[in-house]
């Protein structure tokens, strides 16, 4: 795996105040979906990637997924990603592939109608306004081809029972703890926003969100990056505390909190 480690986004950011994705990833975890590498594994086996497929990704991140996908051969693939820097490591993933790199907006992303027969991304579209999530939605069937493919891995709430206020109690304990806006969906929300944009529901899987349980740690990442993990935020007090910020989070809100990915279909 190239390093990335100069091009890691929020590297001018006290540990206290950066993103917690960010975070995790200056720790050294690499896997930073909420239902870690098994939904991932669940989405590309549901979105089926073939060699006569143009992908758009949104959101890429760090690119793990990314290397994942194109491992299947797609005949061209575009990430969009917002951030800079991560956008730096993207372009070296796709250097040699039919692929290219765009730094902007994934609810308007300028390229073509119908460019791609799959689109998809993972743990963006919760942080998003509802609005925000209409849109990239919405950009996401205009530049389907009738047929294609559109998935998605992202927070869930649970159960679907929910209040709003009890919704809105454990995204604002969210958010203050990672840093950065968390609007997740109860799974049943999630599953009529993808309808309401038009899609055509194919697969649904939910798994507990467990990002930073040990034994999801050691699945996603190994023992030796688990461990990699736990000295980096040993070595600092500022890292040991956001750590436990974190996990403290995580598991008061375990009983709400799950990990979903759709795969649906723009109609014919």
């Amino acid at each position: 795996m190239p390093n990335t480690a100069a091009h890691l986004p929020g590297d001018h950011l006290d540990i206290a105040k950066m993103p917690g994705h960010w975070f995790l990833a200056r720790m050294g975890k690499r896997v930073l979906r909420p239902g870690g590498r098994a939904l991932t594994d669940f989405l590309l086996a549901e979105l089926s990637i073939g060699r006569g497929d143009a992908v758009v990704e949104m959101a890429p991140g760090l690119g793990v997924t990314t290397r994942l996908a194109l491992a299947a051969g797609p005949s061209s693939y575009t990430v969009v990603e917002r951030d800079s820097a991560a956008a730096a490591t993207l372009e070296s993933l796709l250097s040699g592939v039919s692929g290219h790199c765009l730094t902007g907006d994934a609810a308007d992303t300028q390229l073509p109608p119908g460019e791609a027969s799959v689109v998809f991304g993972e743990a963006f579209l919760t942080m998003q306004p509802a609005a925000q999530k209409k849109k990239i939605l919405e950009e996401a069937f205009r530049l389907l081809r009738p047929g294609g493919r559109y998935g998605f891995h992202e927070l869930g709430l649970c159960p679907d029972s929910l209040s709003e206020e009890e919704q809105t109690a454990i995204q604002k304990d969210l958010a203050g703890s990672i840093r950065v806006g968390a609007r997740p969906l109860t799974c049943e929300s999630w599953r009529d926003l993808i309808t309401s944009a038009g899609f055509e529901i194919q697969s649904v899987k939910e798994l507990p969100m467990e990002l930073l349980g040990p034994r999801r740690l050691v699945r996603d990442e190994g023992l030796l990056g688990a461990a990699r993990i736990a000295f980096n935020a040993l070595k600092s007090p500022k890292a040991r505390a956001r750590m436990r910020s974190l996990r403290a989070t995580f598991r008061r809100n375990a009983s709400n909190l799950r990990a979903i990915a759709v795969v649906a279909r723009k109609p014919a």
